[in-house]
């Protein structure tokens, strides 16, 4: 029977202060957000942008986003063999948290590793042509996931190719999501009632911006409602 990653096994330490998706809110809030007038890939304008890839890209972002991503799939009970998504925002992220599971593994040999697969956005016209890079068993629980969500577009791209490589998604995770251009509902429809969890929201990434603008202490974190 192939390995499976049961995130409950992970124990969390209540000690640790602040959290990794706390450590990871502020450098994404430091590097990755900006104000101004954008031009979105929806082809929206915003008056904010967010580049998850210069935090995820990150030495140390890259540490936080894979612990951060594997704590919030432990927090949701999720049950998977393999994490993926749409190149090209969600390589780092594929890599963190395949990453991150091996070094839990270090500490808990029982503990099975969680593997890479990417998504190529057209197949390749050489070689295998294929569409799937690295982990693809048919059969086989996957997380899906994706740096920022709004339309859910490439987030979806990844849901279906997944799919039709035989693969059952377990779940959905964007490091932030807009909640707007009705993302959640397009990617919660395209991934069957699967679950669609989120590190962050954009409010909570510009606030954290703006605190951190006008030199304020961090509050308290707010509940976070995965739903």
């Amino acid at each position: 029977m192939p390995n499976v990653y049961h995130f409950s096994s992970i124990k969390s330490n209540a000690m640790t202060i602040p959290t990794h998706a706390q450590q990871l809110l502020a450098l994404l809030a430091r590097t990755s957000f900006r104000l101004g007038q954008f031009k979105l890939s929806s082809g929206a304008t915003s008056d904010y942008y967010i580049d998850c890839r210069t935090t995820t890209l990150h030495a140390e972002g890259g540490r936080l986003t894979g612990h951060a991503v594997l704590e919030l799939l432990e927090e949701n009970s999720i049950v998977a063999e393999a994490v993926g998504g749409l190149t090209l925002g969600a390589d780092p992220i594929v890599s963190n948290v395949a990453t991150a599971s091996a070094w839990r593994a270090q500490s808990n040999p029982a503990a099975p590793l969680l593997h890479g697969f990417l998504v190529r956005k057209a197949e390749k016209d050489h070689g295998a042509g294929r569409r799937i890079e690295g982990f693809s068993r048919p059969g086989a629980r996957v997380v899906i996931v994706d740096d920022v969500c709004t339309t859910g577009a490439s987030t979806i791209t990844a849901i279906e190719a997944a799919s039709q490589a035989g693969m059952t998604v377990a779940a959905v995770v964007c490091i932030v999501e807009r909640q707007e251009a009705n993302g959640r509902p397009a990617v919660e429809f395209a991934a069957h009632g699967a679950p669609f969890l989120r590190l962050f929201t954009a409010n909570e990434v510009r606030a954290e911006h703006l605190r951190q603008q006008k030199g304020e202490e961090p509050s308290a974190p707010a509940p976070k409602l995965h739903l």
